[in-house]
């Protein structure tokens, strides 16, 4: 069956979304939306949007719910994405924590996981003794499909193609047998790293200890100034001061008010020990 969508029903959808996660859907991501939920729609049986969206809101479990925003979300990333962030993060905040050695980082948007796990990489690699350090990152996203995915930590020989044979050898074990083509975050890593559902728009995070730095990158294009500014406050909360946000290089803070400063582009510090700008 091939399914399309009216304008009163994709308004539904737009306010529904926005809602739950703040992401503004704009009208011309209405082919989106049908080609993401119409597999679904046909899976239930389902004759109509208008339909589904009356199984969704009355769906007291809210399980489909999570489910819609899971075919909803996008999720593209790849290992070193905006390799210049974990430059930054091996060079000028690493060395202010040599004196407890302990790190704390909030991959914020983990998706498929290649975020956190280059975090750990880089913290893993700045340091001779890495057993001598507490390294804690926190990986979270709203998809529980995503999740699923960064939790097993396997990935495709297309997904790590581009990384260094060392960085290979290092932190990934080869697939053999079923697995051939395959490489899976050795544990050394994958015991760095927490996930964690967690929707941004809640008022608050379940992070009980200040973080040295959250990622939260290629996210806020998908929201409205209000939402952009309500969300770098909640992050403000959650750094230590001194602490930094790194987002997207398609992303700015400069059209918000919010307390940080600018290091670099896309670098952003909470205000709290000496500010160090880039050149």
């Amino acid at each position: 069956m091939i399914y399309s969508i009216t304008n009163e029903e994709f308004s539904l959808y737009q306010t529904l979304v926005y809602q739950q996660t703040g992401i503004s859907l704009s009208d011309q991501k209405q082919a989106l939306v049908v080609a993401r939920l119409s597999k679904r729609l046909r899976e239930l049986s389902l004759p109509t949007f208008q339909a589904y969206f009356d199984y969704v809101v009355n769906d007291t479990d809210q399980d489909e719910l999570t489910r819609l925003l899971d075919l909803i979300s996008t999720n593209k990333t790849e290992f070193f994405r905006e390799p210049v962030h974990f430059q930054f993060l091996k060079e000028h905040i690493l060395p202010h924590l040599q004196d407890s050695r302990c790190v704390r980082v909030w991959s914020a948007a983990c998706s498929s996981g290649e975020e956190p796990y280059t975090i750990a990489m880089t913290l893993y690699d700045a340091v001779p003794d890495p057993a001598q350090w507490n390294f804690k990152i926190l990986a979270s996203d709203i998809s529980t499909r995503m999740l699923a995915k960064a939790g097993k930590g396997i990935y495709e020989e297309e997904m790590v193609a581009h990384l260094p044979k060392g960085v290979l050898r290092r932190h990934f074990l080869r697939g053999k047998g079923d697995n051939l083509g395959r490489f899976k975050i050795k544990p050394h890593l994958s015991g760095m790293v927490v996930h964690r559902r967690i929707n941004l728009m809640e008022d608050s995070y379940p992070i009980r200890a200040p973080l040295d730095s959250i990622f939260c990158r290629n996210v806020l294009i998908y929201f409205d100034r209000p939402t952009q500014a309500r969300l770098v406050a909640k992050f403000d909360r959650y750094l230590k001061p001194g602490g930094y946000l790194f987002i997207g290089h398609s992303e700015s803070l400069q059209w918000i008010t919010h307390p940080f400063t600018c290091v670099a582009p896309t670098i952003y510090q909470k205000p709290g020990r000496e500010v160090k700008r880039e050149a």
